[in-house]
């Protein structure tokens, strides 16, 4: 593709994820960007120098002291020549360092000397992550306006299962296109949304419980291209296998009584909510701390209502726009309409998950958009990125009318 050659300084630390690194500066590079990376002492044990010379097709940068060019410094004429700068994978140390102040290799010394956005994309065992010095340096960056790509969580290279693992490849790269492509147009920027997403999964003994089909792929969707307009984006999410969207912050629940603690707690200061987790209505009224034993006759499992979000924001709403989520069967429109007047929504998304290329677990969708002004549009056949578009410019749309008032 052509386009302009914008500068991207990608900085790599010393973490088994800097084979992943070499992956996003290819993407990065195929995509058009003039990509110069940088390397502390200790990525060099893990990847070489010659790899990301390879395939940037710049010369690799390690040692701060390194000056081919006499008639310039070369980390701040780096530092002058970046447009974004990113820190992938970014460990505990170069973290605290950036946090802090500290500038002891090229690395550190040419980010704090540029005034180009920065980006960090930590990587590293879950217990270091969750670790209070990490979690308040991660705070300290936010505050200094660094952008931080949330980690994933699963098997990491220690051992450990949980949250640790650098952000894709492909979800950098994508975040970095669209922030070039969006510029200064970003209507959302300084609007801030709240987006669910996944099921929930309530609890009968530590072997089983009660869920439903939902893989989160539609919240998140809404949640990147939210993101991608200039929101400051939390996504809500239950357990889902998807990796994180790029710039967004993401709470993870495992229950529905955890996901309304979490959104209600976080309502009052959102400009606009979207729930489109798929929240169960109904849990176990007894659980069991031990796995239930199998009898010689059947297993009756008696259910209570678990709170209704959505109703609870509904309650709750000021100047916010509420946006809920319906899968039906049956009387599509009907059932919609009836929970966007009792829940006190500005539109519903409902989609007949009978229809082929609708529902749980597809890349498509096909919805019906029905307005608290009784107004109902049937969207075509969409991807779910497109889907996402467009509810996330139906809702700019609000906001923007409410603003001119």
């Amino acid at each position: 593709m052509t386009r302009k050659k914008e500068t991207i300084l990608l900085c790599v630390s010393g973490g088994i994820a800097a084979f992943k690194a070499a992956a996003l500066t290819s993407k990065l590079a195929q995509q058009g960007f003039d990509v110069h990376v940088l390397m502390t002492e200790n990525a060099q044990r893990f990847v070489t120098p010659l790899t990301f010379q390879a395939l940037s097709r710049n010369a690799v940068h390690t040692d701060t002291f390194d000056e081919p060019d006499s008639t310039s410094i070369a980390h701040i004429d780096l530092a002058d020549r970046a447009d974004l700068v990113i820190v992938a994978p970014a460990t505990a140390n170069v973290i605290g360092k950036l946090a802090n102040g500290i500038a002891d290799d090229v690395v550190s010394t040419t980010i704090l000397a540029t005034k180009a956005p920065v980006w960090v994309a930590p990587a590293m065992n879950v217990n270091m992550y969750n670790h209070p010095a990490v979690q308040n340096n991660l705070e300290q960056l936010r505050r200094m306006n660094v952008k931080l790509l949330e980690p994933g969580e699963g098997l990491l290279a220690c051992g450990w299962i949980g949250k640790g693992r650098l952000a894709e490849p492909e979800v950098i790269a994508d975040a970095v296109l669209r922030h070039f492509e969006a510029g200064k147009d970003q209507p959302l920027r300084g609007q801030k949304f709240l987006v669910t997403a996944g099921p929930t999964q309530e609890k009968i003994d530590p072997v089983r419980y009660f869920s439903n089909h939902s893989s989160g792929k539609m919240g998140y969707a809404l949640a990147k291209a939210a993101a991608a307009r200039g929101a400051e984006v939390t996504l809500v999410s239950g357990p889902s296998e998807l990796p994180p969207p790029a710039g967004v912050k993401v709470v993870r629940v495992t229950s529905a009584a955890e996901m309304y603690e979490q959104v209600v707690e976080r309502f009052a200061a959102q400009d606009a909510v979207i729930k489109a987790a798929a929240v169960a209505d109904y849990r176990p009224k007894r659980t069991f701390s031990e796995k239930f034993k199998k009898g010689g006759g059947e297993w009756v499992v008696e259910m209570e209502r678990t709170q209704d979000i959505l109703a609870e924001l509904g309650a709750r709403k000021k100047d916010q726009v509420l946006v809920g989520f319906a899968a039906e069967t049956n009387d599509v429109q009907r059932h919609a309409s009836e929970k966007l007047r009792k829940k006190n929504l500005d539109f519903i998304v409902v989609n007949d998950i009978s229809q082929q290329g609708s529902g749980f677990r597809t890349d498509t969708n096909q919805v019906t958009v029905v307005s608290r002004e009784g107004e109902a549009a049937q969207w075509p056949l969409l991807s779910k990125d497109e889907v996402a578009e467009r509810i996330v410019d139906e809702v700019y749309e609000r906001l923007k009318r409410r603003r001119s008032k």
